[in-house]
Protein backbone atom coordinates (compact mmCIF):
# COMPACT_ATOMS: atom_id res chain seq x y z
CA UNK A 1 0.00 0.00 0.00
CA UNK A 2 2.75 2.31 0.93
CA UNK A 3 4.63 1.24 -2.27
CA UNK A 4 1.65 2.91 -4.16
CA UNK A 5 0.92 5.33 -2.74
CA UNK A 6 4.92 6.64 -3.00
CA UNK A 7 4.23 5.82 -6.72
CA UNK A 8 1.51 7.87 -7.33
CA UNK A 9 3.55 10.48 -5.55
CA UNK A 10 6.19 10.13 -7.94
CA UNK A 11 4.20 9.80 -10.59
CA UNK A 12 2.55 13.82 -9.60
CA UNK A 13 6.56 14.96 -9.02
CA UNK A 14 7.07 14.24 -12.61
CA UNK A 15 3.90 15.19 -13.49
CA UNK A 16 3.98 18.69 -12.14
CA UNK A 17 6.32 20.33 -14.20
CA UNK A 18 4.52 19.37 -17.56
CA UNK A 19 1.39 20.81 -16.03
CA UNK A 20 2.73 24.16 -14.93
CA UNK A 21 4.20 24.48 -18.33
CA UNK A 22 0.62 23.49 -20.21
CA UNK A 23 -1.00 26.03 -17.70
CA UNK A 24 1.93 28.82 -18.70
CA UNK A 25 1.25 28.63 -21.89
CA UNK A 26 -2.41 27.76 -22.73
CA UNK A 27 -4.37 27.81 -19.89
CA UNK A 28 -3.54 31.25 -18.49
CA UNK A 29 -3.47 33.10 -22.00
CA UNK A 30 -7.44 31.69 -22.74
CA UNK A 31 -7.90 33.76 -19.27
CA UNK A 32 -6.15 36.05 -20.30
CA UNK A 33 -7.74 36.57 -23.53
CA UNK A 34 -11.66 36.40 -21.91
CA UNK A 35 -10.66 39.10 -19.70
CA UNK A 36 -9.41 41.49 -22.37
CA UNK A 37 -12.37 40.55 -24.45
CA UNK A 38 -14.05 42.59 -21.34
CA UNK A 39 -12.97 46.12 -22.22
CA UNK A 40 -13.08 48.55 -25.23
CA UNK A 41 -9.27 48.34 -26.11
CA UNK A 42 -7.10 48.65 -28.70
CA UNK A 43 -3.98 47.46 -27.67
CA UNK A 44 -1.61 50.28 -26.69
CA UNK A 45 -3.76 53.16 -25.32
CA UNK A 46 -6.26 52.38 -21.50
CA UNK A 47 -8.52 49.74 -20.87
CA UNK A 48 -11.81 50.94 -20.73
CA UNK A 49 -14.05 48.01 -18.66
CA UNK A 50 -17.50 47.61 -21.12
CA UNK A 51 -18.32 44.40 -19.63
CA UNK A 52 -19.66 41.30 -21.67
CA UNK A 53 -20.57 44.44 -24.59
CA UNK A 54 -18.32 42.41 -26.60
CA UNK A 55 -19.16 39.03 -26.12
CA UNK A 56 -23.45 40.49 -26.58
CA UNK A 57 -22.14 42.23 -29.81
CA UNK A 58 -20.77 38.98 -31.35
CA UNK A 59 -24.06 37.68 -31.73
CA UNK A 60 -26.63 40.40 -31.88
CA UNK A 61 -24.95 43.32 -34.01
CA UNK A 62 -22.21 41.47 -35.53
CA UNK A 63 -23.95 39.73 -38.57
CA UNK A 64 -20.63 39.74 -40.50
CA UNK A 65 -19.46 36.85 -37.32
CA UNK A 66 -22.78 35.52 -37.33
CA UNK A 67 -22.44 34.45 -40.96
CA UNK A 68 -18.41 33.26 -40.50
CA UNK A 69 -19.88 31.17 -38.04
CA UNK A 70 -22.18 29.17 -39.99
CA UNK A 71 -19.64 29.47 -42.60
CA UNK A 72 -17.13 27.64 -40.12
CA UNK A 73 -20.11 24.74 -39.72
CA UNK A 74 -20.42 24.56 -43.46
CA UNK A 75 -16.67 23.64 -43.41
CA UNK A 76 -17.29 21.39 -40.54
CA UNK A 77 -20.05 19.52 -42.50
CA UNK A 78 -18.04 19.37 -45.57
CA UNK A 79 -15.01 17.87 -42.87
CA UNK A 80 -17.64 15.39 -41.30
CA UNK A 81 -19.73 14.38 -44.20
CA UNK A 82 -17.48 14.12 -47.08
CA UNK A 83 -13.81 14.41 -45.91
CA UNK A 84 -13.77 11.42 -43.22
CA UNK A 85 -16.07 9.04 -45.24
CA UNK A 86 -13.95 9.20 -48.24
CA UNK A 87 -10.66 9.09 -45.93
CA UNK A 88 -12.79 5.77 -44.22
CA UNK A 89 -13.48 3.99 -47.72
CA UNK A 90 -9.51 4.83 -48.93
CA UNK A 91 -8.41 3.19 -45.62
CA UNK A 92 -10.47 0.01 -45.84
CA UNK A 93 -9.60 -0.50 -49.24
CA UNK A 94 -5.72 -0.33 -48.92
CA UNK A 95 -5.86 -2.28 -45.44
CA UNK A 96 -7.23 -5.18 -47.34
CA UNK A 97 -4.02 -5.28 -48.63
CA UNK A 98 -4.15 -4.27 -52.69
CA UNK A 99 -0.88 -4.12 -54.70
CA UNK A 100 1.41 -1.19 -54.48
CA UNK A 101 -0.24 -0.33 -51.04
CA UNK A 102 2.25 1.62 -49.79
CA UNK A 103 2.43 3.76 -52.75
CA UNK A 104 -0.86 4.55 -52.36
CA UNK A 105 -0.42 5.37 -48.99
CA UNK A 106 2.16 7.77 -49.31
CA UNK A 107 0.61 9.57 -51.96
CA UNK A 108 -2.51 10.35 -50.31
CA UNK A 109 -0.22 11.23 -47.54
CA UNK A 110 1.52 13.86 -49.85
CA UNK A 111 -0.70 16.64 -49.81
CA UNK A 112 -0.70 16.86 -45.73
CA UNK A 113 2.81 17.38 -45.66
CA UNK A 114 2.86 20.18 -48.14
CA UNK A 115 2.31 23.94 -46.57
CA UNK A 116 -1.10 25.33 -46.45
CA UNK A 117 0.80 28.61 -48.42
CA UNK A 118 1.59 25.81 -51.42
CA UNK A 119 -1.42 24.45 -51.68
CA UNK A 120 -3.49 27.55 -51.74
CA UNK A 121 -1.28 29.10 -54.45
CA UNK A 122 -2.01 25.88 -56.58
CA UNK A 123 -5.64 25.95 -55.92
CA UNK A 124 -5.91 29.63 -56.95
CA UNK A 125 -4.78 28.87 -60.17
CA UNK A 126 -6.59 25.80 -60.78
CA UNK A 127 -9.76 28.42 -59.89
CA UNK A 128 -8.75 31.57 -61.49
CA UNK A 129 -11.44 33.06 -63.03
CA UNK A 130 -8.99 34.22 -66.57
CA UNK A 131 -6.67 31.42 -66.77
CA UNK A 132 -7.41 28.56 -64.90
CA UNK A 133 -7.78 25.05 -65.12
CA UNK A 134 -10.88 24.75 -63.68
CA UNK A 135 -12.46 27.40 -66.54
CA UNK A 136 -9.79 26.02 -69.20
CA UNK A 137 -11.54 21.97 -68.59
CA UNK A 138 -15.32 23.30 -68.95
CA UNK A 139 -14.20 25.59 -72.07
CA UNK A 140 -12.86 22.59 -73.58
CA UNK A 141 -15.64 20.20 -73.25
CA UNK A 142 -18.40 23.23 -74.89
CA UNK A 143 -19.45 24.12 -70.93
CA UNK A 144 -18.68 28.03 -71.36
CA UNK A 145 -21.70 28.93 -69.36
CA UNK A 146 -20.19 27.44 -66.20
CA UNK A 147 -16.70 29.55 -66.51
CA UNK A 148 -17.23 31.90 -64.00
CA UNK A 149 -14.84 33.70 -61.45
CA UNK A 150 -14.77 30.96 -58.91
CA UNK A 151 -12.97 32.96 -55.90
CA UNK A 152 -14.60 36.38 -56.64
CA UNK A 153 -18.62 35.59 -56.84
CA UNK A 154 -20.50 35.35 -53.73
CA UNK A 155 -21.97 32.58 -54.67
CA UNK A 156 -19.09 30.19 -54.84
CA UNK A 157 -16.08 32.24 -52.68
CA UNK A 158 -16.57 30.10 -49.81
CA UNK A 159 -16.76 26.39 -51.53
CA UNK A 160 -13.66 27.38 -53.35
CA UNK A 161 -11.99 27.22 -50.14
CA UNK A 162 -13.68 24.11 -48.54
CA UNK A 163 -12.62 21.87 -51.65
CA UNK A 164 -8.78 22.61 -50.89
CA UNK A 165 -9.21 22.07 -47.25
CA UNK A 166 -11.37 18.76 -47.78
CA UNK A 167 -8.52 17.60 -49.75
CA UNK A 168 -5.75 18.24 -48.33
CA UNK A 169 -6.01 16.38 -45.02
CA UNK A 170 -8.12 13.07 -47.05
CA UNK A 171 -4.72 11.50 -46.66
CA UNK A 172 -4.24 12.88 -42.82
CA UNK A 173 -7.21 11.37 -41.94
CA UNK A 174 -6.95 8.00 -44.09
CA UNK A 175 -3.61 6.91 -42.16
CA UNK A 176 -4.72 7.14 -38.64
CA UNK A 177 -7.99 4.80 -39.61
CA UNK A 178 -5.88 2.94 -42.16
CA UNK A 179 -3.13 1.85 -38.54
CA UNK A 180 -6.73 1.41 -36.78
CA UNK A 181 -7.85 -1.07 -38.99
CA UNK A 182 -4.85 -2.87 -39.20
CA UNK A 183 -4.51 -3.06 -35.30
CA UNK A 184 -7.72 -5.32 -35.49
CA UNK A 185 -7.43 -8.93 -35.06
CA UNK A 186 -7.63 -10.78 -38.26
CA UNK A 187 -9.04 -13.53 -36.11
CA UNK A 188 -12.15 -11.65 -36.03
CA UNK A 189 -12.19 -11.33 -39.83
CA UNK A 190 -11.36 -15.07 -39.66
CA UNK A 191 -14.30 -16.16 -37.79
CA UNK A 192 -16.75 -13.59 -39.93
CA UNK A 193 -15.62 -14.87 -43.43
CA UNK A 194 -16.36 -18.65 -41.99
CA UNK A 195 -19.96 -17.66 -40.80
CA UNK A 196 -20.40 -16.42 -44.22
CA UNK A 197 -20.15 -12.21 -43.79
CA UNK A 198 -19.49 -10.31 -47.16
CA UNK A 199 -17.59 -7.51 -47.61
CA UNK A 200 -19.77 -4.72 -46.57
CA UNK A 201 -21.71 -6.78 -43.44
CA UNK A 202 -17.67 -6.91 -42.35
CA UNK A 203 -16.84 -3.19 -42.55
CA UNK A 204 -20.52 -2.42 -40.97
CA UNK A 205 -20.45 -4.94 -38.07
CA UNK A 206 -16.85 -5.29 -37.23
CA UNK A 207 -14.56 -2.74 -38.65
CA UNK A 208 -16.48 0.13 -38.11
CA UNK A 209 -17.37 -0.74 -34.51
CA UNK A 210 -14.15 -1.27 -33.60
CA UNK A 211 -12.87 1.33 -35.02
CA UNK A 212 -14.71 3.96 -33.25
CA UNK A 213 -12.04 5.33 -30.50
CA UNK A 214 -10.48 5.83 -33.61
CA UNK A 215 -12.94 7.49 -35.29
CA UNK A 216 -13.56 9.71 -32.44
CA UNK A 217 -10.13 11.16 -32.85
CA UNK A 218 -10.47 11.95 -36.61
CA UNK A 219 -14.13 14.01 -35.94
CA UNK A 220 -12.73 15.84 -32.97
CA UNK A 221 -9.43 16.76 -35.17
CA UNK A 222 -12.05 17.17 -38.12
CA UNK A 223 -14.24 19.27 -36.16
CA UNK A 224 -11.74 21.61 -34.30
CA UNK A 225 -9.32 22.05 -37.58
CA UNK A 226 -12.96 23.30 -39.45
CA UNK A 227 -13.90 25.95 -35.82
CA UNK A 228 -10.29 27.18 -36.18
CA UNK A 229 -9.76 27.36 -40.25
CA UNK A 230 -7.65 30.85 -40.96
CA UNK A 231 -4.69 29.51 -43.53
CA UNK A 232 -6.72 28.79 -46.87
CA UNK A 233 -9.69 31.48 -46.61
CA UNK A 234 -6.95 34.35 -45.68
CA UNK A 235 -4.41 33.16 -48.82
CA UNK A 236 -7.46 32.76 -51.28
CA UNK A 237 -10.07 34.83 -50.74
CA UNK A 238 -9.03 36.85 -47.80
CA UNK A 239 -13.00 36.68 -46.51
CA UNK A 240 -14.17 38.48 -49.20
CA UNK A 241 -15.57 39.28 -51.86
CA UNK A 242 -17.99 41.17 -49.09
CA UNK A 243 -17.38 38.76 -46.18
CA UNK A 244 -19.17 35.90 -48.22
CA UNK A 245 -16.19 33.30 -47.22
CA UNK A 246 -14.86 34.84 -43.97
CA UNK A 247 -14.89 32.64 -40.90
CA UNK A 248 -14.70 33.31 -37.38
CA UNK A 249 -10.90 33.67 -37.40
CA UNK A 250 -10.24 35.16 -40.26
CA UNK A 251 -12.68 38.49 -38.38
CA UNK A 252 -10.73 38.16 -35.35
CA UNK A 253 -7.89 38.62 -37.35
CA UNK A 254 -9.23 41.55 -38.85
CA UNK A 255 -10.14 43.11 -35.66
CA UNK A 256 -6.86 42.69 -33.70
CA UNK A 257 -3.91 43.67 -36.48
CA UNK A 258 -6.24 45.52 -38.84
CA UNK A 259 -8.63 47.55 -37.13
CA UNK A 260 -6.96 47.41 -33.59
CA UNK A 261 -10.15 46.62 -32.14
CA UNK A 262 -8.08 44.15 -29.37
CA UNK A 263 -10.88 44.01 -26.84
CA UNK A 264 -13.44 43.08 -29.53
CA UNK A 265 -11.39 40.17 -31.16
CA UNK A 266 -9.97 38.78 -27.90
CA UNK A 267 -13.90 38.55 -27.63
CA UNK A 268 -14.22 36.64 -30.67
CA UNK A 269 -10.81 34.71 -30.51
CA UNK A 270 -12.38 33.25 -26.86
CA UNK A 271 -15.58 31.93 -28.20
CA UNK A 272 -13.83 30.30 -31.22
CA UNK A 273 -12.33 28.79 -28.12
CA UNK A 274 -15.21 27.65 -26.05
CA UNK A 275 -16.75 26.92 -29.18
CA UNK A 276 -14.35 24.19 -30.06
CA UNK A 277 -14.30 22.88 -25.98
CA UNK A 278 -17.95 22.50 -26.01
CA UNK A 279 -18.06 20.88 -29.47
CA UNK A 280 -15.11 18.56 -28.51
CA UNK A 281 -17.12 17.55 -25.33
CA UNK A 282 -19.96 16.96 -27.16
CA UNK A 283 -18.18 14.53 -29.54
CA UNK A 284 -16.89 13.10 -26.09
CA UNK A 285 -20.21 11.97 -25.11
CA UNK A 286 -21.81 10.75 -28.58
CA UNK A 287 -18.79 8.30 -28.77
CA UNK A 288 -18.86 6.84 -25.55
CA UNK A 289 -22.02 4.72 -25.95
CA UNK A 290 -20.25 3.34 -29.16
CA UNK A 291 -16.90 2.93 -27.72
CA UNK A 292 -18.76 0.65 -24.80
CA UNK A 293 -20.41 -1.54 -27.35
CA UNK A 294 -16.99 -1.57 -29.39
CA UNK A 295 -15.34 -3.12 -26.10
CA UNK A 296 -17.64 -5.38 -25.78
CA UNK A 297 -16.57 -7.27 -28.78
Amino acid sequence: MNSLIYTKKSIAVFLLPALAIYCAIVIVPIFITAYFGLFEYNGMGSMDFIGLDNYKKLFLDDEVFRNGILNSLKLAGASLFIQLPIALVLAMILAKGVRFEKFYRTIYFIPVVISSMVIGQLWLRILNGDYGLLNAILNSLGLEKYAMVWLGDERTAFAGTVVPVVWQYVGYHMLIMYAGIKSIPTDIYEAAKIDGANNIQTAFRITIPLLMPVLKVCVTFALVGSLRAFDFVYIMTGGGPFHASDVPSTIMYTNLFRKGAYGYGSAQAFFIILECLLLSLIIQSLFKKSEDAASAI
